[in-house]
């Protein structure tokens, strides 16, 4: 069966299963055109040709007390990167007007923490409502483990989207964090998505997984059914204990993000940290599966930069999408 059978099937209706995704992720590189072509169909039935841009606002950097370890802001390594406590609501509603002027459907404010505390979250809610208030632009918000009624509290703010992804598969799990466990993910954005959230749910490909691992990951967003899933591609931070792994090749990075797509053919799949540095000059290609993506750099790294991304997706016959209010 070919590829475009494969995508034939998927838009009739057809689930991918496991061996699906396994041969997607194994296929030779002389299958990789007809595999992103494959992709295509699929992202194009249900995204057309629209890229939806999303900006970061790092609210609260380097400070986080967990110890994940593919991350610069854990307190746990010496990094080297920037730590600044909780931003002023003046400073986050200043981080939505640049992501206005960039045409970002969604602003993404994050904090590095295990969870937020009261005052964090007080100072996000009215930060959201300034912004709704003053432009027509979706808030998405990424604050690590939630307590009861915080979702509920975002939710009335004014916030339409919740980010906590969950990393890596649940076997590999523990090979990257011990200070909380995967079940503790699975009932943030369970907990999301009970107050009427949308899930934004994803993980980190490169950090010595297995292509099991991978597979295992886009079924479990799948079976969370959530809305949209970033693939960050590991860009190794300097003093965390994935320093010295080496980079994905950007063909295998193109096989995972076709794989994410035949998983989960009708979500938003976001290109997110590292595929500068990892799909290198086969970024644009990206778009084939992929319809989102991450613009004006990430957490603690820089991208290539607005314009470069702009003029790379109108390049390659892609649009901008427009802002639709939620």
């Amino acid at each position: 069966m070919s590829w475009n059978d494969l995508a034939a099937r998927v838009l009739d209706g057809y689930a991918a299963n496991f061996d699906d995704a396994l041969s997607v992720l194994r296929s030779a590189d002389d299958e990789l055109l007809p595999l992103l072509d494959a992709a295509y169909r699929l992202r194009r039935a249900h995204h057309g040709n629209d890229v939806r841009i999303h900006v970061l606002q790092n609210a609260k950097s380097g400070v986080c007390p967990e110890d994940c370890s593919f991350c610069s802001q854990s307190m746990a390594f010496d990094s080297g990167v920037e730590r600044y406590r909780m931003q002023s609501v003046d400073e986050i509603v200043e981080g939505a007007r640049r992501a206005h002027a960039m045409q970002a459907v969604k602003y993404c404010i994050v904090t590095a923490t295990r969870g937020p505390s009261a005052g964090e979250l007080d100072t996000v809610c009215e930060a959201v409502r300034q912004i709704k208030a003053e432009m027509d632009i979706n808030i998405c918000t990424s604050l690590g483990l939630l307590k009861d009624g915080q979702a509920e509290q975002l939710v009335a703010a004014g916030v339409t989207r919740f980010n906590h992804n969950l990393e890596t598969a649940r076997r590999f799990f523990p090979e990257i964090c011990s200070t909380h466990d995967f079940e503790d993910r699975i009932e943030t954005v369970r907990a999301a998505k009970r107050a009427g959230l949308e899930a934004c749910c994803g993980g980190i490909m490169g950090m010595g997984e297995t292509e099991e691992d991978r597979a295992a990951l886009a079924f479990e967003l799948r079976e969370l059914e959530v809305e949209s899933i970033p693939v960050n591609f590991l860009d190794p931070r300097p003093g965390t204990p994935l320093a010295g792994i080496g980079r994905m090749s950007p063909k295998d990075c193109l096989r995972t993000l076709c794989m994410f797509r035949f998983v989960n053919p009708t979500r938003d799949i976001r290109i997110a940290g590292g595929r500068e540095v990892n799909l290198r000059r086969l970024q644009p290609l990206s778009l084939y599966p992929a319809n989102s993506l991450f613009v004006d750099g990430y957490l603690t790294t820089g991208g290539q930069g607005y314009e470069a991304d702009i003029q790379m997706i109108e390049d390659a016959g892609f649009r901008v999408a427009a802002i639709v209010a939620e």
